[in-house]
C-alpha cells in the first residue's frame, strides 16, 4: 500500500509540471493568434481572444483595435515577438513577452489569461513596459 501511495505522490508531482508547461503553451498560442489578427488589422479575430471583461469595456471589436493602436503600438507593429516564462498564479496564467517595436525599442509584455467556462483561454490584461524604465 505504501508504495501504490508513493507512485501516486510521484505522479502527481510530475503531473503539476505538465499541466503548467500545456497552460503555457495554450496561452502562448492564443496571444500567437490575437498578435497575427492585430498585425493583420483583423480587429474581430483578435478581439475573440479578449476576456468577457475586456469586451465589455470594448463592447466592438472596432474599438478595441483603436485602443490597441492607440495604446499597445509595439504589440501592433513590432520588429519580433518573443516569449519568456509563463507561471499559473491564483488560477490565471501570466505569461512574459520580450517585444522589439517598429523603432527598435525594447519592451516587456506581460500578458494575464483567465480560464473561460468552456476551457478555452482569453486574455484579461496586458502591461506593457519599455526595458530598463518604470511604467
Amino acid at each position: 500500500m505504501r508504495i501504490v501511495a508513493l507512485l501516486v505522490a510521484i505522479l502527481v508531482s510530475f503531473a503539476t509540471p505538465l499541466r503548467a508547461a500545456d497552460d503555457g503553451a495554450a496561452a502562448r498560442a492564443v496571444i500567437s493568434a490575437q498578435t497575427e489578427a492585430i498585425t493583420r488589422d483583423d480587429a474581430a479575430t483578435a478581439y475573440s481572444y479578449a476576456a468577457p471583461a475586456i469586451q465589455n469595456l470594448f463592447p466592438q471589436a472596432d474599438a478595441f483595435m483603436t485602443m490597441v493602436r492607440n495604446k499597445y503600438a509595439p504589440v501592433y507593429r513590432h520588429k519580433s515577438f518573443e516569449f519568456g516564462a509563463s507561471r499559473e498564479i491564483a488560477g490565471q496564467i501570466e505569461q512574459d513577452v520580450h517585444i522589439i517595436d517598429a523603432d527598435g525599442v525594447p519592451w516587456e509584455a506581460l500578458y494575464t489569461m483567465e480560464p473561460q467556462a468552456d476551457g478555452s483561454l482569453k486574455i484579461i490584461g496586458c502591461v506593457l513596459k519599455v526595458v530598463g524604465q518604470a511604467v
